[in-house]
């Protein structure tokens, strides 16, 4: 790739490692905010005021509380989409504090994703640093609802909003060196079965809501799945009964299913459907209700987006890793988009409170960061030209 040169490739570390101390402020500041999934409003009202501060145009909250602004480019190219995802699983009342030590900053959702976040909006200033602008529009967005049950629905706005998009990069703070170009989709179901209830003795001969769902589980357990594609199932919720000494008259699991094919999905969920229609028979009745859905996909490794990030790794001297997983990067990619998901740094714990990021590679995060956004605006205005002339 001619434009990674050497001295671009200096500019850009020499420039992460000036914002470096921005950056960490700004995710510690970002870390201490409450944002668990569906109640981000705190985190957004801050990350939008920050947006504004550090001179982001057209800066927006939409109904959802996603956040977005435009870094602008020097052409009217199609724009290449940034993002962060706001929110984080730790539910409200947790604490959160931040400690810096020992070559690591730790906390709650520290890395997952209050990095990903503070390095997104001192783009700017990394490529002021760097003296350059991106040939296209920079659209930075924080969206909301990435984790758990919050089934990507801010990605899905965000992208709703923006028709003309280019490409698409999803930032994570954990795992740099990864480039995540296969989407994982998933389905994910509430199984509730209800039943007459009694006395464990009194009642007995009574079809109970806790049996009848272990049945279900069983079967579940004994569908044969295909592991090419790679398609998985799994029961991680189990509520129900009353007392030891009562026939259960209710009891309910969610399921959760993924698969890196779309159509492998579909299928499994088929199966799925039709075991838990069997178990409403009788006096018991079957509930199913569909918590979340994201959509698989795959980006080809040879693509220009997967190119270009895989390049800019190795130009840094890391070895790329091409890998599969549910990010925000799920929704573009699935809708035709050339995205990728990229880290920003190594360390620990994630989803726990002792979550913790090392501080030593954040710079070469943040110049893979910002070269990795210019190349794909370059590209993209490259190929539009391309397109003109002939």
């Amino acid at each position: 790739m001619q434009s990674l040169t050497g001295p671009r490739i200096a500019a850009s570390r020499s420039a992460a490692e000036m914002i470096t101390p921005q950056v960490l402020d700004l995710t510690a500041r970002i870390a201490a905010i409450p944002a668990p999934t569906g109640d981000e409003g705190a985190r957004s009202a801050f990350v939008a005021d920050e947006a504004r501060r550090r001179g982001l145009q057209d800066v927006r909250v939409d109904d959802l509380g996603d956040v977005v602004g435009v870094l602008p480019g020097r052409t009217d190219g199609p724009p290449v989409l940034l993002a962060a995802h706001l929110d984080t699983v730790f539910p409200a009342g947790t604490p959160l504090p931040i400690a810096q030590r020992e070559g690591r900053l730790s906390g709650p959702g520290i890395g997952d994703n209050s990095l990903g976040v503070g390095a997104l909006f001192c783009l700017p200033a990394l490529l002021e640093a760097m003296g350059t602008r991106p040939e296209v529009d920079l659209i930075l967005a924080a969206p909301v609802g990435e984790e758990g049950l919050g089934n990507l629905r801010g990605m899905r706005a965000v992208v709703n909003s923006l028709p003309r998009l280019g490409a698409a990069v999803a930032i994570e703070g954990h795992n740099l060196g990864r480039v995540t170009h296969i989407a994982v989709g998933s389905r994910r179901l509430r199984v509730s079965l209800t039943g007459p209830g009694g006395h464990s003795w009194g009642d007995y001969g009574r079809p109970s809501a806790i049996h009848a769902l272990a049945v279900l589980i069983q079967e579940l357990d004994s569908l044969a799945l295909p592991t090419h594609p790679k398609t998985t199932l799994n029961v991680g919720l189990i509520e129900g009964g009353i007392s030891v000494n009562t026939i259960a008259p209710t009891a309910s699991c969610v399921i959760d299913m993924r698969s890196i094919d779309e159509e492998a999905l579909a299928e499994t969920g088929d199966r799925i459907d039709r075991i838990i229609e069997s178990a409403g028979r009788g006096e018991m009745t079957v509930h199913r209700e569909v918590l979340g859905e994201r959509p698989a996909g795959l980006v080809p490794l040879d693509s220009r987006v997967v190119s270009i990030a895989t390049d800019v790794l190795s130009s840094l001297g890391l070895e790329p890793v091409c890998d599969a997983s549910s990010t925000d990067a799920n929704i573009p990619i699935s809708r035709g988009i050339p995205a990728i998901c990229i880290g920003l740094t190594s360390g620990g714990n994630v989803h726990r409170e002792d979550e913790y990021i090392d501080l030593n590679p954040v710079p070469t995060g943040l110049a893979q960061l910002g070269l990795v956004a210019l190349e794909l605006a370059r590209d993209l205005q490259d190929n539009r030209e391309g397109t003109e002339r002939g």
